[in-house]
């Protein structure tokens, strides 16, 4: 291997160097074709042709079409049908025809091949590139002994890598055992092929640890080769060097490499290496013969010992020379570059649509070298092979279509091929008949800087191919040097000026139709930043302001980045950034530099900067703010017929900042000399768009406003004129009134000057009476804003209008204004008047209406006066003949009359109704009051209600007591006479409150109740006062007082002799009475004692009893369970260690009160508080003379104590639980 290296090297160095280069034309854009519309597929995304894939991840294979129906897909492989349903690790996208093939489990090796999609519907089949699948590569490194270099100082070295062929190709770089990249230099450098080259040995070259790393990109994997050792022997002067030198071929050990040809591309680019072995190390510079090297597409790498040349072109084929030189003399090296080239796109083969019976033409044009071969295909079917058609035929490589019928659509393929690769093209043929329609957005808002090109698109479809005409609010737009119009329609204004702003029409056109769009362009002022930051000197710990304050259009809203040094500002809270400016805080020596300010919109931007030097401090003195200086440089610009932009360039703030600006204008030709406010904008903002009016002379001044006050003006701008027009304003305001019974008056709002648009301002008052065959009477004033029309008919409608009138002519037809002619009295009165009454409050009146002719105006309504004492008017407005009266009073006589009205007054009355109301219920009784009388004794008094409403017949007086928690007790009732006033109710509980409740009745029924409470109280003369002496003190508790009692209390000051010397008013008090609480039994002293003793007797008795079990002494009853054997009483049963227990023998249940558990055991926590328990009653089993049976007897405690499983000792709770 390494021999065939040295010989390819010097084959290379001898001959030429063959460079293939890929030249790709630029690619036309094909024509789009709406997806609305039938169409053949079109090929949108594929995966590259050399796919080199992952082997640990899945393979995809990308291939999407488009297409009207949307297309389906099919695979081939290797040039054979790839049938997807039958591979369970293929699976296609759904829509679309990308493979994802699942490798997991499976050698990647079994899907090399190549692959390619076919997309087809109805019209068509659209084919991908073959796409060629190969899995990447990264073999390991060769077992070879590494064996150590010996060199002598100053000869050449080269250490051979020799990477494992991957694919890719690895990427190689040198390190040592640290992992550090040796260094290179012009003596030491790292070639193309990856080996290692030293020019000239040195002794620091002496090492054992040289490295050849490889990484495989793909995989990410890392692999080195065995270190190499290099020993350095220091055994050759100079001068010996010099003579092996002059004895020897200086250039034998030069090599020449590049890169690898076959990947070459036109935008790519192409190295070669040279290498010179020599001592001293020589400069090397490079050139081309009988040429130059190719301008600003060459480079120089790895010392200069590489040459490189991007976007290589068949011109830089040629002879490059190499130059090697140092003090010991110089020599050259000449490279052969001959440059071939794959297949490139002359003119690639575009879409072609055609309506029927037209002719189009496709064309495939490709170059290369060697000159490719181009074929067509139809549909993916070689063309000769395709079915035939008459109105197509080849000519010069061309495919000429002539009278296309429907349905011949189809998808054309130009292969253009040779040894170097291949291009493939797609184009399709549709053959349809569509008219006209523009597929920019419609209204669509272009916005460009003054003096920038601007670009106006209009991409539209149609078949035939539409024909595009462009117009300018609505003249024709000319190919010129003002305009250009592109091919593809675009229209180019190369200076764009304010003037060119306006709306644009392009309009597409063809036999079947033509379809318009609208476009708008704005062209707007440039972003300017109004003054250079200048230079600031700061004194170390004050402030620092730089302004940045900017002009622009004021559509356009522009940001502010600011930069320290071309860099961003420091992160430091001293640094604020304000809406127009940069303050630095707390000044410091490093913040020394030079800061810009840039001003973005989106259309453009403008930069200032500015010095800062820091110096020491120094005594400054205060700051003292004024108003601003007023503002200066007022300029006029983007004039047009109705408005204008105002700039202006701000005065001095004088330490206080601008709030806002205030721009006034003087109409010096109907108002001089006097100054309206027109407009304010924000302090940050230099410019103002302004709206004017028509046939005004403007003056413009700017004020600017800050926390001390507003400035003086600035100077006025110049005179900016609109002019007349005919535009002029409605007259606003219109109305017709009528004045009397023979005129009317018609009214409007003058027109300022502002709005006269004009000169000669009048206004054309005209009329005419509605729905009569007559014609309008004019009339032209001036200055006035009424006029009165006389002989007029009563009451009649008018068509009114009024416009307004200059020298340029009429303003807009306003209008028409209904109005009516004035009214005079109505002169009928309405009749048959009827009264229906409902109940004692409301009566029903109807009535028939007036006959309208004699209203002789708007019948506004009716209006009704009931008169029971005082008049009364009610109104019921339009054409009602009916109402309902209300708020009548019961039992009342009424007198009723009815009159129509209209605007002008009343008309007369009707003649007058009488009619009276039934009774109903009385109103509440007047002044209720409630009087002590005595301890059980209440007095009752009333005053009869204020309104009756029928003949009283007599009162209802309910009352109940009231305890002190308000609860209600039983209510009592009492019927009284109509007559009666009071009463007296005795026997009533004393110290207690009553409330009563008082109705008034009548015949139809109880009227509304009043309330009252009162308060029994003790009568002085039952119990005599009780004295209690109080020595002193202002406050005093009286103790043992009764509940629910009430009690007069009064203090007495007597002096030694026992005489009163003053008595203080008595004073009434209740107490409140206590509820009864019932005692808890549970809560007693007594029962919580006595519950005590009991359980103190029971465990006593518990104690005692386990004392005698213990001692083994036996109760008497013992010898007479030995003596009366019960046949009840069970033994002990020996197997398990238990008792022997009394039982019921028929059911062999637990006997009352028992917890034993069935397994014989007694359980500790279980117990019945039941007094079977404590042996009262039950079914308890008991001795005569009280004692248990069956608990206590030698034998059985020495059998229960050895035969129970728990050796347990029994505890009270077992003997309480034995209680059965």
């Amino acid at each position: 291997h390494s021999a065939m290296d040295r010989k390819r090297s010097c084959t290379l160095c001898g001959g030429a160097v063959m460079l293939l280069l890929l030249l790709l034309g630029h690619m036309i854009n094909a024509l789009e074709v709406p997806l609305d519309l039938p169409q053949p597929p079109t090929i949108t995304h594929q995966s590259p042709k050399d796919y080199i894939i992952d082997p640990r991840e899945n393979i995809i294979i990308h291939c999407e079409a488009k297409g009207k129906p949307h297309p389906s897909f099919t695979w081939t492989r290797n040039g054979i049908h790839f049938d997807v349903e039958k591979d369970s690790k293929v699976i296609m996208k759904p829509n679309s025809g990308t493979m994802v093939i699942d490798i997991s489990g499976e050698k990647a090796e079994a899907y090399e091949g190549v692959y390619q999609c076919i997309a087809r519907n109805e019209h068509g089949s659209a084919l991908s590139n073959n796409i060629v699948i190969r899995q990447s590569r990264s073999p390991l490194w060769s077992k070879e002994k590494s064996e150590p270099i010996t060199v002598q100082r100053g000869m050449s070295l080269v250490l051979q890598c020799r990477p494992p062929a991957g694919l890719p190709p690895p990427i190689i770089f040198w390190m040592d055992n640290n992992f550090q990249r040796l260094p290179q230099n012009s003596r030491v450098s790292q070639a193309l092929n990856g080996d290692l080259y030293f020019s000239n040995v040195l002794m620091d070259d002496n090492r054992n640890d040289y490295i050849c790393y490889a990484r495989f990109p793909h995989t990410q994997t890392i692999q080195q080769k065995q270190p190499i050792t290099v020993n350095v022997l220091d055994t050759m002067n100079d001068t010996v060097l010099a003579a092996f030198l002059n004895g020897s071929d200086f250039w034998g050990a030069m090599s020449i490499f590049y890169s690898d040809w076959e990947r070459i591309r036109i935008n790519s680019s192409n190295m070669f290496d040279f290498i010179v072995f020599f001592s001293p190390t020589p400069d090397i510079s490079w050139s081309k013969v009988n040429g130059d090297l190719p301008s600003g597409r060459f480079s120089f790498h790895s010392f200069q010992k590489t040459l490189k040349i991007t976007e290589v072109t068949e011109a830089d084929g040629g002879d490059y020379r190499c130059l090697a030189k140092n003090r010991l003399g110089s020599n050259h090296h000449n490279i052969t570059v001959v440059v071939r080239a794959a297949p490139f796109w002359i003119s690639a083969p575009q879409n072609l649509i055609l309506a029927p019976k037209e002719s189009g033409m496709l064309t495939c044009r490709a170059d290369g070298n060697p000159k490719p071969k181009v074929t067509w295909s139809v549909n993916g079917i070689p063309i000769e092979n395709s079915h035939k058609d008459p109105s197509r035929k080849i000519e010069n490589g061309n495919i000429i279509l002539s009278d296309v019928q429907t349905g011949s659509s189809a998808v054309y393929q130009c292969n253009a091929s040779n040894e170097y690769g291949y291009l493939l093209g797609n184009a399709f043929v549709s053959v349809l008949a569509e008219p006209p329609r523009v597929l920019t957005p419609p209204n669509h808002v272009y916005s460009v800087i003054t003096n920038s090109r601007a670009l106006l698109d209009c991409a539209s479809f149609g078949s035939p191919l539409p024909k595009i005409t462009w117009f300018k609010d609505g003249q024709s737009v000319v190919d010129g040097d003002l305009y250009i119009i592109h091919k593809n329609n675009t229209l180019e204004i190369n200076v764009a000026q304010p003037v060119n702003s306006g709306k644009y029409t392009c309009i597409a056109s063809n036999s079947l139709g033509n379809k318009e769009n609208h476009i708008y362009l704005e062209v707007k002022e440039p972003t300017r930043i109004l003054r250079q930051l200048g230079y600031k000197v700061i004194q170390r710990n004050s402030m620092a302001v730089f302004e940045c304050k900017v002009k622009h259009d004021p559509t356009l809203f522009p940001s502010m980045i600011w930069l320290k040094d071309n860099m961003e500002l420091p992160d430091d809270s001293r640094f604020e950034v304000g809406s127009d400016s940069l303050t630095i805080h707390d000044v410091r020596e490093d913040d020394e530099g030079n800061y810009t300010c840039i001003r973005n919109t989106t259309l453009d931007q403008d930069s200032a900067s500015a010095m800062l030097t820091v110096v020491e401090a120094t005594p400054t003195p205060p700051i003292i703010m004024e108003q601003p200086d007023p503002p200066t440089d007022l300029e006029l610009t983007d004039q047009r017929e109705h408005s204008v932009q105002l700039t202006w360039t701000p005065g001095d703030e004088n330490n206080s900042p601008i709030q806002l600006f205030l721009i006034q204008y003087e109409d010096s030709l109907h108002e001089p000399g006097v100054w309206v406010n027109m407009t304010e904008v924000s302090g940050t903002r230099t410019t103002a768009h302004l709206e004017l009016s028509p046939y005004v002379y403007y003056f413009f001044r700017v004020l600017a406003l800050n926390e001390v006050g507003l400035s003086e003006p600035s100077s006025p701008s110049r005179q900016y004129r609109t002019n007349p027009a005919r535009e002029l304003p409605y007259p606003s305001d219109v109305e017709v009134i009528g004045t009397s019974p023979d005129s009317m008056t018609i009214t409007w709002r003058e027109l300022t000057g502002l709005e006269s648009n004009g000169p000669g301002l009048q206004y054309k008052v005209s009329w005419r009476q509605k729905d009569v065959d007559q014609q309008w009477t004019s009339l032209t004033l001036a200055n006035v804003s009424l006029y009165v029309v006389t002989g007029t008919p009563t009451f009649m409608p008018y068509e009114v209008t009024v416009q307004a009138v200059n020298d340029y002519g009429p303003g807009p037809r306003p209008e028409v204004v209904l109005g009516y002619s004035g009214e005079d009295l109505p002169t009928v009165a309405p009749e048959n008047v009827k009264v229906s009454v409902l109940n004692g409050t409301v009566a029903e009146v109807s009535w028939d209406a007036v006959p309208l002719s004699t209203v002789q105006g708007r019948l506004n309504g009716y209006k009704q006066d009931p008169e029971p004492e005082k008049p009364q008017e009610l109104i019921f407005h339009g054409n009602e003949m009916e109402g309902l009266l209300f708020g009548l009073h019961p039992y009342s006589q009424y007198t009723l009359y009815i009159r129509a009205f209209n605007g002008k007054g009343d008309g007369p009355t009707s003649s007058n109704q009488i009619f009276e109301t039934p009774e109903g219920v009385p109103g509440p009784p007047a002044d209720l009051k409630v009087q002590n009388l005595n301890l059980d004794s209440l007095v009752v008094k009333w005053a009869p209600p204020v309104e009756y409403n029928g003949h009283l017949t007599g009162y209802l007086l309910k009352y109940q007591p009231i305890n002190t928690t308000d609860e209600l007790g039983p209510l009592k009732e009492l019927l009284l006479a109509a007559n009666e006033t009071s009463i007296t109710l005795d026997n009533l509980k004393h110290s207690t409150r009553y409330k009563f409740y008082l109705n008034a009745k009548t015949i139809k029924g109880s009227g509304p109740t009043v309330t009252e409470e009162g308060i029994t109280i003790m009568d002085e003369g039952k119990e005599p006062w009780k004295t209690e002496f109080v020595n002193g003190t202002r406050t005093y508790q009286i103790r043992g007082l009764k509940p629910g009692m009430s009690y007069r209390v009064r203090v007495v000051a007597r002096d030694h002799s026992d005489a009163t010397v003053h008595s203080t008013e008595e004073l009434l008090i209740t107490v409140p009475a206590m509820t009864s609480k019932q005692v808890d039994i549970a809560t007693q002293g007594w029962f919580i004692g006595l519950m005590c003793a009991i359980a103190l007797l029971i465990l006593v008795l518990l104690i005692v009893c386990f004392i005698k079990r213990n001692k083994g002494g036996k109760y008497p009853v013992k010898e007479k369970e030995d003596a009366h054997q019960d046949p009840e009483i069970q033994p002990m049963k020996e197997d398990d260690g238990t008792f022997g227990e009394y039982s019921d023998t028929e059911d062999h249940k637990p006997l009352k009160g028992s917890r034993t558990p069935s397994n014989g055991t007694v359980k500790k926590d279980d117990s019945d508080d039941s007094l079977v328990d404590y042996g009262e009653g039950g079914d308890g089993q008991f001795n005569e003379d009280g004692s248990f049976i069956g608990q206590y007897s030698g034998k059985k405690e020495k059998d229960t104590a050895e035969g129970n499983e728990s050796s347990e000792a029994p505890s009270p709770v077992n003997a309480m639980n034995s209680f059965v």
